[in-house]
């Protein structure tokens, strides 16, 4: 059983920052900032508050009688109490037998062109403890980019117009940085796990570093780019991000209109339609925050049964980094052009080229990980490269299908598609099966769905423990 150093890696980032906040705020108290106070610690305790709201919602702490554990969440102490019992029950293996015993089955990589099937016995700490690792594997994610890269982005627009870095302030913006950074690298492989759920998934170190030093590239980037542009543009920066935040958050509930699919209810039982429907806004208000700052590993779909769509799609990668880089250059030459003396001792042009240069780093490492060190890479029906490449081909077939009549004399002109056909592309999202990078199919995991204490044992074990198919007293 693995040690869980990731839920004490989360806890600890978790802990850290908040306390950096809370000692930065007071001196923002002391100098008679109380605006710098006050976002600072908005983007403290907000974050907060839906971290302890996720961790009681995914171990169902409401329908069980736990009154201490839901005052310390009160108090934002959940996480800390959650990491101490984690540990315990890693430490009580072994110590006390296991009153139930639960068979799974994972397929291993294909090897040769097959793959083989293994059993083996997941005891009910165990089961406890993957509850735990993906709560906080969420709650990562929730704390770094509803209020890491916010409180980053602040508090390095405060040094660009104080034109200095206090010891608090750089403490601060560095935990924040590897919080967004770790909690992207989270986001990656959560992806990865529920896309690939019915195989034994092994994360190599060097995949690890890829996705850092991709996540690392691409998010300093971005927000040294917001930071330029809104301290030169203050009333201009907000229409473009709130533009960003309004697409992105959007975009999930157009395709869920154009695919005519029923609302969803297998999210929790005891929620309400009411209570589903805030929960989802919720979940596309995440991604709208982590598309601000960077590419979402875990794409929304909420037409699917488990609100995750699990075709890896080139086509939408490739437009999202191309646009983001439109978007980052011309954001950058609005600063050029709107420059103010604060940046008098700053080569201009050599930071444009710095800045440009590390997004177009961020993009190669991701390359790297995607076409050599993604962990189901033989699970690909093509390559990165070939599915990047195939881009502007099927840009031109839209094009040409748009007009058939302008092709060159010769040329054997696109027929309509057949009336069975034209029915089954209007009843489906065309935009997420071109290219589809996987035919394999995909066990029925939702994001929500995590197994809690109470079905350990019981038949309700899915994850990264796969599906239970028997169960020994």
């Amino acid at each position: 059983m693995r040690l869980p150093s990731s839920i004490f890696v989360s806890v600890s980032l978790f802990t850290a920052e908040t306390t950096a906040a809370l000692y930065l705020s007071s001196t923002y108290r002391s100098a008679g900032d109380q605006i710098w106070q006050g976002l600072t610690l908005l983007f403290t305790l907000v974050p907060s508050v839906l971290v302890q709201l996720t961790l009681t919602f995914i171990h169902r702490d409401l329908s069980r009688d736990r009154p201490l554990v839901l005052l310390l969440h009160i108090l934002q102490l959940g996480p800390i109490v959650r990491c101490l019992e984690a540990f315990c029950i890693y430490g009580s293996v072994g110590c006390v037998e296991e009153p139930y015993v639960s068979i799974t089955r994972k397929k291993q990589m294909p090897r040769g062109g097959q793959s083989e099937e293994v059993e083996r016995q997941v005891g009910q700490a165990e089961g406890k403890l993957f509850t735990h690792r993906a709560a906080f594997a969420r709650t990562s994610v929730i704390q770094a980019f509803l209020g890491s890269a916010p409180q980053l982005t602040l508090q390095l627009y405060i040094c660009v117009l104080q034109r200095g870095v206090s010891i608090g302030r750089g403490t601060l913006m560095v935990i924040s940085l590897l919080s967004i950074v770790y909690g992207a690298l989270r986001c990656n492989i959560l992806a990865i796990k529920i896309k690939y759920d019915d195989y034994e998934v092994d994360v190599r170190p060097v995949a690890y570093l890829c996705i850092f030093l991709w996540r690392s590239f691409e998010i300093a980037t971005r927000v040294v780019v917001l930071v330029l542009f809104s301290s030169v543009l203050q009333l201009w920066v907000l229409p473009v991000v709130f533009l960003n935040f309004l697409i992105f958050f959007l975009y999930p509930w157009i395709l869920f209109w154009q695919s005519h699919s029923p609302f969803p209810e297998n999210i929790e039982k005891t929620l309400t339609r009411v209570g589903t429907t805030i929960v989802l806004c919720l979940l596309t208000f995440l991604y709208a925050g982590i598309n601000m700052f960077c590419w979402s590993a875990v794409q929304v779909k909420l037409s699917d049964p488990d609100l995750i769509n699990k075709s890896q799609n080139w086509y939408r990668m490739a437009v999202y980094y191309m646009l983001r880089f439109v978007e980052n250059a011309s954001l950058l030459l609005l600063w050029y052009i709107y420059k103010t003396d604060v940046y008098q001792f700053i080569c201009a042009p050599l930071l444009v080229l710095q800045l440009l240069v590390a997004y177009a780093v961020a993009i190669f490492f991701m390359l790297v990980f995607y076409q050599f060190c993604h962990p189901c890479r033989r699970l690909f029906s093509s390559s990165m490269t070939q599915g990047l490449w195939d881009c502007p081909s099927l840009l031109c077939l839209a094009c040409s299908s748009a007009s058939p009549q302008s092709g060159p004399v010769g040329k054997a002109v696109l027929e309509p598609p057949a009336p069975n056909e034209q029915n089954q592309e209007t009843g489906s999202d065309s935009t997420d099966d071109i290219p589809n990078d996987t035919t394999y199919d995909m066990l029925n995991d939702t994001i929500f769905d995590i197994p809690n204490e109470a079905d350990i044992g019981t038949g309700r074990l899915n994850g990264d423990v796969g599906h239970c198919v028997s169960c020994n007293a």
